[in-house]
């Protein structure tokens, strides 16, 4: 029997978040802690493992919106100014700390990862997305989409224009970046429906992944359980997340990232220090945020945190890979007897987990393929796309309803705080349906209109805004933002029902929302009526 294997997946998505029209806007920050704190020391970590010729394999789905704004010149140039003002304030923390041996060398620490990200940055010539490009070609990483906007595709089923639209748009704007297109697609929030493989199989996708439960409980009971993938009729493979390996990473309580030494997410200088300290540091002046320079460890349940210490995490990070590793190499002996095949355990996250909300979490990411690179776990890495190749007969069975959110199904992105967002975004598409029937051969500037509403009604989906608002986050900017788009749909549906479309409007929204500049509004025309 071959080696058991493992296959991480990390989902990096983020909201579309550009707003050319404020000098500087909160949430356009969230693509920026991202970049300082997972994508460029996920870079490094790759940097370092072919440094020393250790092989390793991961996928990564990148979303056509975060990748947009990845792209930006705007949000590139916000992002280095950004990056100027925590090098002052780690700067200036350098001298406030002095007195202060243990906040010192936290302060030297955050001044050289902000250092080393500007040099990095610029390196790669403000455009990171160069950096995951190289490591595919070499084939450390496979890069795979997901839907344009980060649809929870399941609450569109009814509409098949729609599916095949937030499918289409994104393929063709992943091979328009990354050169070819992707053989995977990661379905958003893991949600499954009956039906939505078909889409996938006509867009020349091989495989995606679902919830545990939604192989578990597919009509043909996988023999193998979650350890091999199953084939739809449709000829696509669904590969299952395992939730004893994710468990162990992912859960606040149970996983690695809550242990006491590693570094205190919640507790940040922004909050910390006095306000006329702060200020030039901060949002509008007046807006405490975190900053990213953090002086405590979680320490455990309490108020009074103890002084972070990174070489304790170090020793954490190093014992973390080892148990993790450990526990799947007992995990596959117990499978094994079991199986016809070597299991292959699939982990996928959220990629900004690695880093941003674990700091750790990229160190440890290393360690865990060093670790398997050393023989002594008996384990491989591999990609779905190599897994297929070598097992190319997986058991054919439908998934069932199913995603990864609370509780299993639909009720994170649906329930009484955010259902009434679907009778709107529904009620645009079939609109935009009608547009694109009534239109369907304009040119000039009818064509532009027709285009920026394609791109509305795919932003007012992004399966972001109702988590925030279930969740209770920034409510009223997730709020804003979908009641936005479909104004701007509306707007648009009004005057091209007046013939009366405003250049100057047109032109300002198209500069606000630049994603997709190759989308054609007649992926909405329904060819059979």
């Amino acid at each position: 029997m071959n080696k058991a294997t493992l296959t991480f997946v990390l989902h990096a998505h983020l909201p579309f978040v550009r707003h050319p029209e404020f000098d500087s806007f909160l949430e356009e920050k969230w693509l920026f802690e991202a970049i300082n704190e997972t994508y460029l020391p996920l870079l490094r970590v790759f940097e370092r493992l072919e440094r020393d010729n250790i092989p390793f394999k991961l996928t990564m789905s990148i979303s056509p919106t975060l990748s947009s704004m990845l792209e930006d010149e705007l949000l590139q140039q916000r992002y280095l100014t950004h990056l100027d003002s925590l090098i002052e304030l780690s700067q200036k923390e350098v001298e406030r700390n002095k007195g202060n041996e243990q906040f010192l060398t936290l302060s030297k620490m955050y001044l050289d990862l902000f250092e080393s990200n500007k040099k990095d940055f610029l390196k790669y010539k403000n455009r990171i997305l160069k950096g995951f490009i190289y490591y595919q070609k070499l084939g450390f990483i496979e890069i795979i989409t997901t839907s344009a906007t980060h649809a929870f595709l399941p609450l569109y089923k009814k509409y098949k224009k729609n599916i095949s639209a937030q499918i289409q748009v994104a393929l063709d704007h992943h091979s328009l970046l990354f050169g070819k297109p992707p053989k995977g697609f990661w379905l958003p929030e893991c949600g499954y429906f009956q039906g939505v493989e078909s889409y996938l199989r006509d867009s020349g996708i091989d495989y995606t992944f679902a919830a545990a439960h939604g192989l578990i409980f597919a009509d043909n009971s996988p023999i193998d359980g979650v350890y091999a993938p199953i084939k739809t009729p449709d000829g696509v493979s669904f590969f299952a997340r395992d939730l004893q390996s994710t468990t162990a990473v992912w859960s606040s309580e149970e996983g690695y990232p809550g242990d006491p030494s590693y570094r205190e997410f919640y507790r940040d200088i922004g909050w910390d220090l006095p306000l006329d300290y702060i200020e030039p540091y901060i949002e509008q002046g007046k807006i405490r945020v975190n900053t990213g320079l953090k002086y405590y460890a979680i320490t455990g349940k309490t108020d009074n945190k103890q002084p972070y210490r990174p070489i304790d995490a170090y020793e954490k990070v190093r014992e973390h890979a080892d148990n993790f590793l450990y526990n799947r190499s007992k995990q596959v002996a117990k499978l094994e007897p079991l199986m016809d095949k070597a299991p292959n355990i699939v982990c996928p996250f959220d990629a900004e987990l690695f880093g941003h909300w674990w700091f750790e979490g990229p160190l440890w990411l290393e360690e865990v393929f060093r670790g398997i690179a050393s023989g002594a776990y008996n384990l491989e890495l591999t990609t779905p796309s190599e897994y297929l190749e070598n097992h190319p007969s997986p058991q054919v069975a439908t998934p069932s309803f199913s995603s990864w959110g609370n509780k299993g199904y639909a009720e994170v992105w649906l329930d009484g705080s955010n259902d009434w967002i679907y009778p709107h975004t529904h009620k645009i598409i079939q609109r935009m349906q009608e547009l694109a029937g009534r239109f369907p051969d304009v040119t000039g500037r009818k064509e532009r209109v027709l285009n920026q509403a394609a791109r509305e009604v795919l932003l007012s989906q992004a399966s972001d805004w109702p988590f925030i608002i279930k969740t209770g986050t920034t409510v009223p900017y997730a709020t804003k933002r979908v009641k936005e788009h479909i104004f701007n749909f509306n707007q648009i549906y009004d005057t091209m029902c007046r013939n009366a479309v405003s250049t100057e409007w047109l032109t300002k929204l198209e500069k606000k929302n630049n994603l997709f500049p190759k989308i054609d509004y007649r992926i909405f025309l329904d060819q059979e009526s």
